[in-house]
């Protein structure tokens, strides 16, 4: 994954961010993308894409990203924004908004996916990039987990929907918890219109 990553280094490419996001199919709560910078030599035993690693495992991992990145940046879109500007929309909103923050900017953005957001930063897109790119994978990691801990706090405001399990997924447990308890204002409405009526 880090040979990938360096694959893409030139003359004129010394930085490059990888760019992921975690929360896009859920019925309720954000979508958080994260940008992560790192030095050409760096490396952390277990980076993968979030989705094959335990959770505890990326809870370990998180402060180790946040320690040995060079840079890095973390943005959450409301569910407000999802149902106003629909979910790739926000999507790219969250990811374009990570760039303009990192507080070096890189000179080659890689994102997970096959959609680029606006940049004035040359970005390229990696189908898969998760699972291939160590700067896409470590992004992974700090979005998901941002995103896992948002909904656990949330789940203290709201527990009839159980979120600190189901984090806020269309599990048939949620659809379920949503059909007898209507939807609260976190819910994506957007996305409950084949669940309950509006």
């Amino acid at each position: 994954m880090k040979n990938f990553d360096n694959s893409f280094l030139t003359g004129r490419i010394k930085l490059i961010a990888g760019v992921d996001e975690a929360g896009r199919g859920p019925l309720s709560g954000p979508v958080v993308a994260a940008a992560v910078i790192f030095d050409s030599e760096t490396f952390i035993e277990g980076i993968n894409d979030s989705k094959k690693i335990k959770e505890t495992r990326r809870e370990e991992l998180y402060p180790l990203i946040i320690s040995k990145a060079k840079a890095y940046s973390i943005t959450a879109v409301t569910n407000w924004e999802i149902d106003r500007i629909n979910i790739l929309q926000a999507t790219l909103l969250a990811m374009k908004t990570c760039i303009v923050r990192l507080n070096i900017p890189p000179d080659l953005v890689l994102i997970d996916g096959n959609k680029a957001c606006d940049s004035l930063i040359p970005v390229k897109t990696i189908i898969g990039g998760d699972a291939k790119s160590f700067s896409i994978a470590a992004a992974s990691i700090l979005a998901k987990v941002t995103r896992d801990r948002i909904m656990k706090r949330l789940s203290v405001r709201f527990p009839e929907y159980n979120w600190e399990k189901n984090k806020g997924y269309g599990t048939r447990e949620h659809i379920t918890l949503i059909k007898q308890y209507g939807a609260c204002c976190l819910h994506r409405k957007s996305f409950l219109k084949n669940i309950i009526a509006p």
